[in-house]
């Protein structure tokens, strides 16, 4: 059963969506960046069925200056009140949750990451957001993924050949994948920094193709052990193969709540 509900956020009415399930353990979709609550496509939406019906309930809202909320839209450094807002409604209308997993993809995973994970059992965060403002150039990491990409499109090599590439901006780019990886952002730093302050379960989650994602590699620490890869994917794991990783791994993390719940009861 899906209903839409309002909620308050500083004086702001926000407007949600939840999909009900049986299950004590949840999922809080945080929305990035300026997307609406159904997704591109509604795919956010028609994700939240499949997670509802495996048993868990999901709630996705518009934060603040976002689809249907009300108020002004500050950015992900500053929608924490959103966060806030969104986790206590959730709570509100499912009464009988005992723990809530929280999603967010590019810059939601890092407002998440920057809030440290407040409220929540246990964070899902796909390709975090870590490029400041003011920089728009390409991580080495990026720049050496492009190419062997390109590498392995025959199209690319006719291209060369028939003298269709600037030499130049290649050789720029081979210059720039050679470079040492820039130094973290302070934002990279930030998110690092809330990140360890939460002591709960950990899934990042990185589309293979997505330069949000290489950049993210680019400033963390390649070891993690919390990191997942997600071959071929674009940003927001369209691709059918993705979709159903993607889905997998929000699945995996409520299931593995819902069983952390039942073994401490």
């Amino acid at each position: 059963m899906r209903r839409h509900l309002s909620f308050v956020c500083e004086r702001a009415k926000l407007v949600g969506t939840l999909d009900e399930a049986p299950g004590s353990t949840g999922l809080l979709w945080i929305g990035g960046a300026n997307e609406i609550r159904s997704g591109a496509f509604a795919g956010q939406a028609q994700l939240a069925v499949r997670i509802a019906d495996a048993g868990f309930p999901v709630f996705r809202f518009d934060r603040r200056g976002v689809g249907d909320s009300e108020g002004d839209n500050l950015g992900f450094r500053d929608s924490a009140p959103d966060i806030a807002a969104g986790l206590a409604a959730f709570r509100a209308e499912c009464p009988a949750l005992t723990r809530v997993v929280a999603f967010g993809n590019c810059d939601a995973a890092s407002a998440l990451m920057l809030v440290s994970g407040e409220g929540f059992d246990a964070l899902v965060l796909a390709n975090p957001w870590t490029i400041e403002a003011d920089d728009d150039t390409p991580p080495p990491a990026a720049i050496r993924a492009r190419y062997a990409s390109k590498l392995k499109d025959p199209r690319e090599w006719l291209r060369l050949t028939r003298g269709q590439v600037s030499l130049a901006k290649l050789a720029k780019g081979v210059a720039r994948a050679a470079g040492p990886a820039p130094a973290p952002s302070s934002l990279a730093q930030q998110i690092k920094a809330g990140l360890d302050g939460f002591n709960g379960p950990v899934r990042v989650l990185l589309a293979e193709r997505d330069r949000t994602a290489q950049a993210f590699l680019a400033s963390w620490d390649n070891a993690d052990p919390r990191l997942a890869h997600c071959p071929n994917a674009s940003h927001a794991f369209v691709e059918s193969d993705a979709r159903e990783w993607f889905f997998e791994q929000l699945v995996g993390a409520l299931a593995d709540e819902q069983a952390g719940q039942l073994d401490v009861g």
